[in-house]
């Protein structure tokens, strides 16, 4: 079996090759992508968020059948821009744990809405955060939408 993540393809390893693994699995043992994180095994906190096809997906219960053929990207094929430099300017890390999941979730909404409301963060954004920088999520991803609308009219950021 293989897999396209960050743009490679992986032949995965004889042990990860059941259709039914979840997804997360294959990246941290199968691929040693230690960057997804698991939370709760049970897609409600995020910490496993990573693209398929552009897409945010929870790894933790994304059977490894349901992404064949499709490109998975993981918070270490996520490109370095604008978001991360919003992140970084706004504090968000707290303890960090659940950041790649919730950095993969922002770049998802901003891929598909480079101008959120709040009600698009609040939406988009379902990741658990234990140390509840909700707030300075929001404020960064605004933040990055203005860099991101900026740098594609041509000015300085």
């Amino acid at each position: 079996m293989e897999l396209k993540v960050n743009g490679q393809a992986h032949a995965l390893p004889a042990h990860a090759n059941d259709a039914a693994m979840p997804l997360l699995w294959v990246l941290r043992d199968g691929l040693n992508l230690t960057g997804t994180k698991y939370g709760c095994g049970v897609a409600a906190c995020g910490a496993c968020t990573v693209h398929v096809d552009g897409q945010a997906a929870r790894a933790c219960v994304t059977p490894l059948a349901s992404v064949q053929g499709k490109a998975i990207t993981t918070i270490e094929g996520l490109a370095a821009g604008a978001l991360q430099q919003a992140w970084i300017a706004h504090q968000v890390p707290q303890c960090g744990y659940c950041q790649s999941g919730m950095l993969m979730a922002a770049a998802a909404l901003l891929a598909n809405n480079r101008r959120p409301s709040d009600s698009d963060i609040e939406a988009a954004m379902t990741n658990l955060c234990r140390c509840g920088t909700y707030p300075r999520v929001r404020a960064a991803i605004k933040d990055a939408a203005a860099r991101m609308s900026a740098q594609s009219a041509g000015k300085r950021v």
